[in-house]
């Protein structure tokens, strides 16, 4: 029986994470993909990968490639091309940089792989992903953005930090954008089942919910060039493995929302079942009017970053 087919978009830090991560958890066989002047660099990240398996005892059958033709057939495509944010820059700066790359991608799967579940994690996120779909014009079902995950993985984080307790007791939400305006919903987190308000003061878990906003830009600052990778790369990898294994995992995603939260026609972080027939639905929470606010905050950032892509898009 053959195996799935993982196609990663971009051989990058992030993208020679996602190849390592889906071999050593046998998702499938992988296939990086780059351009033909960055064709030595990703075939060198699958040989060395592959010369790790057989150290775990894992299998998986890994591969550079530089003809975008090399995705056909895969099940799952996770699309990290573009820049990165450097020191200093904004997400919204990267919109212009990265369009045209989300563009070009987007063509080269509707050719080439138009049956795969479509994971975006190229930055600014709420902007590509939804670039994407519509160059690609994919199913919506087919099509989400990797933001809520890593969100709400760091804001678990920071929890567990504060509390010294382990962040596998830690649940949590974060809804929304994927930036400054995204909104962790303190009030339903938990340790161990006990609502996070009741073990944290209030002002210290306000800083918790600014840093989880700020956690990305904190990376960059740190590394001083380039942005994320280790964290994004894992959270991509836990949506491709609920649609592989048809796990219906709930996850924090970019979805396209029909009215949900009354957000129609954007895509924007929300709960959602991850299946075999990729996004399958989003689940609603009801939110006090304070969180109701900050999410119109959020959805009125991405409806500004979408307009830029209807300005700036090929063909406008």
């Amino acid at each position: 029986m053959a195996r799935t087919k993982i196609a990663v978009i971009g051989g990058g830090q992030i993208g020679g994470n996602l190849a390592l991560y889906a071999a050593q958890r046998e998702l499938g066989d992988v296939v990086i993909y780059d351009l033909p002047a960055k064709e030595g660099p990703v075939a060198g990240k699958a040989l060395d990968i592959a010369a790790q398996l057989p150290v775990e005892g894992r299998d998986a059958v890994l591969r550079g490639a530089s003809r975008i033709e090399d995705i056909a057939g895969a099940a799952v495509v996770i699309v990290t091309a573009g820049a990165a944010r450097t020191p200093g820059m904004t997400r919204a700066d990267l919109l212009a940089v990265n369009l045209k790359v989300i563009a070009g991608t987007a063509a080269g799967v509707r050719a080439h792989a138009p049956e795969a579940f479509c994971i975006i994690v190229t930055n600014p996120l709420d902007a590509m992903v939804y670039a994407f779909q519509k160059f690609a014009g994919l199913p919506h079902a087919r099509v989400c953005g990797m933001a809520g995950v890593l969100d709400s993985a760091r804001f678990r984080a920071f929890i567990a930090l504060e509390l010294g307790v382990s962040v596998r007791d830690v649940s949590a939400l974060v809804l929304g954008g994927h930036g400054p305006t995204m909104v962790p919903l303190s009030r339903l987190a938990t340790v161990g089942g006990v609502p996070v308000a009741e073990l944290i003061a209030p002002e210290r878990l306000r800083a918790i919910e600014e840093r989880t906003r700020a956690a990305g830009t904190e990376i960059v600052k740190l590394y001083g060039s380039g942005s994320a990778y280790y964290s994004p790369a894992m959270s991509a990898i836990a949506m491709a493995e609920s649609c592989i294994k048809d796990q219906k995992r709930v996850l924090p995603v970019a979805a396209h929302c029909r009215g949900e939260y009354g957000i129609d026609g954007l895509y924007v972080g929300v709960p959602a079942v991850i299946g075999a027939g990729g996004v399958e639905r989003i689940l609603q929470v009801a939110l006090t009017a304070e969180e109701r606010d900050a999410l119109a905050a959020t959805v009125g950032a991405v409806r500004q970053s979408v307009r830029e892509v209807e300005r700036s898009g090929p063909g406008a």
